[in-house]
């Protein structure tokens, strides 16, 4: 199996190390958005989308690499890492799966953690969720990335 992970990663590496574990797994590519290439994601069996959460959503970068993929056919998975909680109405990565379904791709499964945040108000503070992602984070993404591998992961 081909899989890319396409990852945007930009305040403290958290979401890389997560990309990193799950690669691992499936044997993955990661790249930057803005070296994703299109005829590689294209012939890909398997390709993530991955970013930390800013103001409640995925990265503009890794959003905008999205919105400019051509229509597709390949299993994909959205990831996230925040240092807030999600809510359940309303998950960090609808909104990329949702870009993605809209083109034709099948959305296999999503992935969220926390990690470490230093946003404006937690940066006072030294910042939240100190030495995370952690071990259990990591084992989880491993995890993931094994249903995925093995197709048995599906969103709800």
């Amino acid at each position: 199996m081909k899989a890319v992970i396409v990852c945007a990663s930009v305040s403290h590496g958290n979401t890389r190390r997560v990309a990193d574990s799950m690669a691992r797994v499936l044997r993955a590519k990661v790249v930057p958005p803005e070296e994703a290439d299109p005829a590689e994601l294209a012939g890909a069996d398997l390709v993530g989308f991955g970013s930390g959460v800013f103001y409640g959503r995925l990265h503009p970068r890794l959003t905008d690499c999205v919105k400019a993929l051509p229509a597709g056919r390949a299993r994909v998975f959205v990831f996230a890492t925040s240092g807030l909680p999600e809510l359940p109405p309303a998950p960090f990565t609808r909104p990329v799966a949702r870009l993605l379904e809209g083109k034709g791709f099948e959305v296999a499964g999503t992935f969220t953690c926390r990690a470490f945040d230093t946003w404006a108000p937690f940066k006072l503070v030294g910042g939240i969720n100190k030495h995370r992602p952690n071990d259990t984070d990591l084992a989880a993404a491993r995890a993931f990335a094994e249903r995925l591998e093995g197709g048995r992961e599906r969103l709800p």
